[in-house]
């Protein structure tokens, strides 16, 4: 009897050691933590681990492990990561890219590997029309859109010229692109800048002597912070009003501008007075987290962990059975906190865009949401997507 019991015990035992053990998921996140612009990989990076934290350690109720590293703004160290990823890791979902060349860089040879990849920012059009791919998602916007809606508001406001500016890469030229494709007045001075320019010195020469009706900018990061700050100082903001997309007028850059942004309107698909439940949480967590203000950037790292959750839920946490976690992305079944938000067929949102203005008042000074400008708005570059 003894025999036979500690038998059944060996075997149980061999059963028991014979059962893998679930292990979590990995997500690689390839983002920019350093430079000027290191700040916008750490909203996003703390947007997706708020979702993780607030999952239990779990998206979709599966276990994930999330893998970060930072590429530095610069296109080959993102690719080597993206490599690291692949290869020695094991990765089967990655996010995380700030920066269109960088994205560039990665997400055409990452896909290819039976790797999805869902961006939580970068949007370049070459990857939007005859470049999508079933792999690649993007759970923030298509490059152009926050620059078409204020195109659209320029144009609507009655300004009849306008000189435009824009860092020298990818986004820069669909963020100029945007404007224009909805801009119906006159541009009357087009100029790319170094990407990590400080100093706009010769710009603003030029543009005060151009004498437009209005300037729209677009310069993330601490480039913005540069330009508004000489922007004002040069008087600028006096005669000539100031346009941009969010991504100029983050929570980070009001608070290093100060009273040289107030007044100043800009495009959005997101703000933290969007009135739904989810935004709502949100915004109270990441600041009970972190202390701070989310920016546009932390909601599209929230959005995307939550996006990359309800796949997970829907396959039982198994990336590699691609067809059915492909499915179950392009049903986007979480509650945005942008409120509506759905995929097009080239995998990029459609989605609501909105007008915001900077007002400063008795809680400081932030964006306040004043008009929707377009509603299911989908990018151009959608009709050259085959998928």
């Amino acid at each position: 009897m003894k025999m036979k019991l500690l038998c059944s015990s060996v075997v149980a035992l061999s059963v028991l050691m014979a059962t893998p053990v679930s292990a979590a998921v990995k997500i690689g996140m390839i983002t920019t933590l350093t430079t000027k612009a290191g700040y916008l990989g750490e909203d996003i990076r703390d947007g997706f681990k708020l979702a993780i934290e607030q999952g239990g350690g779990k998206l979709g109720n599966v276990d994930v492990e999330l893998l970060v590293e930072d590429d530095g703004r610069k296109p080959g160290k993102g690719r080597q990561i993206a490599e690291r990823f692949i290869k020695s890791d094991k990765v089967k979902i990655m996010t995380g890219i700030v920066f269109s060349n960088v994205a560039m860089a990665v997400v055409p040879k990452v896909v290819k590997e039976d790797v999805f990849y869902i961006s939580p920012n970068a949007g370049p059009s070459a990857l939007a029309g005859k470049g999508c791919h079933e792999n690649y998602f993007n759970a923030a916007w298509q490059n152009d859109n926050l620059h078409e809606v204020m195109g659209q508001y320029v144009t609507d406001a009655g300004f009849k010229t306008a000189y435009i500016l824009a860092p020298n890469y990818p986004a820069g030229k669909d963020a100029l692109a945007g404007f224009k494709r909805f801009y119906k007045g006159k541009v009357i001075g087009e100029v790319y800048t170094k990407l990590g320019q400080s100093d706009y010195a010769a710009e603003l020469a030029n543009l005060r002597s151009a004498k437009p009706d209005a300037v729209f900018f677009f310069l993330p990061g601490g480039m913005g912070i540069n330009f508004l700050k000489q922007y004002s100082q040069a008087g600028l903001n006096k005669t000539t009003p100031v346009f941009g997309p969010a991504f100029s007028f983050d929570a980070r850059i009001l608070n290093a501008v100060g009273d040289a942004a107030v007044g100043v309107h800009n495009g959005s698909q997101w703000n933290f007075d969007l009135d739904n439940a989810a935004n709502k949480q949100f915004v109270a967590a990441f600041k009970e987290k972190y202390g701070r203000m989310p920016t546009l950037y932390a909601s599209q790292g929230y959005d995307t962990a939550n996006l990359i959750g309800s796949a997970l839920k829907a396959t039982g946490g198994e990336p590699q059975n691609m067809d059915a976690f492909r499915k179950a992305l392009e049903k986007a079944d979480f509650d945005s906190v942008r409120g509506n938000f759905k995929f097009g067929n080239n995998h990029h949102p459609v989605q609501d865009l909105y007008v915001r203005e900077v007002v400063k008042d008795e809680t400081g000074i932030h964006n306040k949401t004043v008009k929707k400008v377009f509603t299911n708005h989908q990018d151009a570059y959608a009709g050259s997507c085959k998928l």
